[in-house]
């Protein structure tokens, strides 16, 4: 295709992309109680080939031709990045310190046991040809099983909890931390199986020890660093088009050094928002970059991902069991798991349950990881469709199983707690004017 013809198709592309995503969406919120983002996510698998590729293969084929995507890939982790940086202005770093040992254990727990249990399927599975990579080892295959399985929607848990305004309190800084660790935790594993795989240890260690930089230099000096910034902006009270810029140059060098250490954007963008100064600065940047990056450019990502799913294994009873044993034995591990651990370490009940529910989908992080084993090889179309599949199912899971157990109980307290806070003003005011 010519530039100008690329050009016409992206646009094009852009135009279906929002429209379906936020019709979806809309359904999915509506008539599901779904967040909006898990149906955008839907959205994506509709355009592809499992459904408007099934219908109308040609009309799919001129809309999203191959030559286009890309381009559709770079808008997709340009996206995915800027949201993981919202996020990341969002979390909360006194609740993190105070649950950490939570955190912790919810974390570890949340990755064991999903290891454990892609060791027993492993064997299994690579006696289905076209599910792995015929130079796959079942060692190499198991760690990729691993990770894929152990991997948090970590965009999506911050969204459920985000709109549930809970993005502040200690449930919605433990599940975040958790899966920042659990996450970080799957990327190492796959940086090590792309390097055993044939990239060499060089690309393992790279990974990891540029991974553990950036995070300790960021988050050692990131806040002393950008205080000047936080301060001139509470000067001005709100953040001029320069400030916006060098935020936005500083986020672009965050996703590159990731993505060139061989972890993801989604890194530097989420710890890169962490360390940057709250108040006006952070409530501004939501403001003004919000919009755009959650209307336009994160259903890029959906898109593309849903574009390389394909659900025609439904129809051989075979890969169905697969399908469904994988889905049943990423459930078990992670959400049971996480509930455990989380009980352990002296949750109660209902937000050991809401954590786990959290903790269960996989959402964005798992497409993302799924579709880097598909372009490299490591897996076939047909594992891959099962592992879109495991991320849809848990994700639609995740909300109406933690409103189920958590939301109702959540907003009792939300409203004890803020009568109380109104009656031990009162009482403030009444002893200030009985000491007068």
């Amino acid at each position: 295709m010519t530039t100008a013809e690329l050009s016409i198709a992206f646009f094009l592309q852009l135009f279906v992309i929002v429209a379906a995503a936020r019709l979806v969406g809309w359904i999915g919120k509506r008539f599901l109680g779904q967040p909006q983002v898990v149906g955008e996510m839907i959205a994506g698998v509709v355009l592809g080939p499992s459904l408007f590729g099934l219908l109308a293969p040609d009309l799919q084929a001129a809309i999203f031709p191959k030559d286009t995507k890309g381009v559709l890939y770079v808008g997709a982790q340009l996206g995915v990045g800027l949201y993981m940086f919202l996020v990341g202005l969002g979390f909360d770093r006194e609740h993190f310190r105070a649950n950490a040992k939570s955190a912790g254990a919810v974390s570890v727990s949340g990755m064991a046991a999903p290891f454990l249990l892609a060791i027993i399927l492993t064997p299994w599975l690579m006696g289905f040809p076209g599910l792995f990579s015929p130079k796959l080892t079942t060692f190499q295959a198991t760690l990729f099983l691993g990770a894929c399985i152990s991997i948090t929607a970590f965009p999506m848990l911050a969204r459920i909890i985000h709109e549930r305004g809970l993005s502040k309190s200690p449930l919605g800084s433990l599940a975040l931390s958790a899966g920042a660790i659990d996450d970080a935790g799957a990327w190492t594993v796959l940086a090590i199986v792309l390097a055993m795989f044939g990239d060499g240890a060089g690309v393992a260690v790279k990974a990891i020890v540029g991974a553990a930089v950036f995070a300790i230099v960021l988050i050692g000096f990131g806040p002393r660093l950008f205080k000047r910034l936080g301060d001139a902006v509470e000067r001005d009270g709100m953040v001029s088009q320069g400030n916006l810029a060098v935020v936005l140059m500083l986020f672009l060098l965050a996703a590159f050094a990731m993505d060139w250490v061989g972890m993801h954007a989604v890194f530097g963008g989420f710890i890169l928002g962490a360390v940057m100064p709250r108040g006006v600065l952070a409530r501004d940047l939501r403001a003004k970059l919000e919009p755009i990056t959650v209307v336009l450019l994160l259903p890029m990502f959906f898109t593309f991902s849903g574009l390389n799913t394909q659900l025609n294994f439904v129809t051989d009873p075979g890969l169905l069991l697969v399908a469904l044993a994988i889905l049943a034995a990423s459930i078990i591990a992670k959400g049971v798991a996480c509930w455990a651990a989380a009980r352990l370490t002296g949750q109660d009940n209902p937000t050991a349950m809401a954590i786990g529910a959290l903790m269960n989908a996989r959402g964005l992080m798992e497409l993302i990881i799924i579709n880097i084993g598909l372009q490299r090889g490591l897996i076939g179309v047909e594992l891959f469709s099962m592992l879109a599949l495991m991320a849809v199912v848990t994700t639609l899971m995740a909300s109406p199983i933690f409103e189920l157990v958590y939301g109702r109980k959540a907003r009792q307290r939300g409203e004890l707690g803020a009568l109380k806070e109104t009656d031990d003003e009162q009482e403030n005011v009444r002893e200030a004017r009985a000491n007068m």
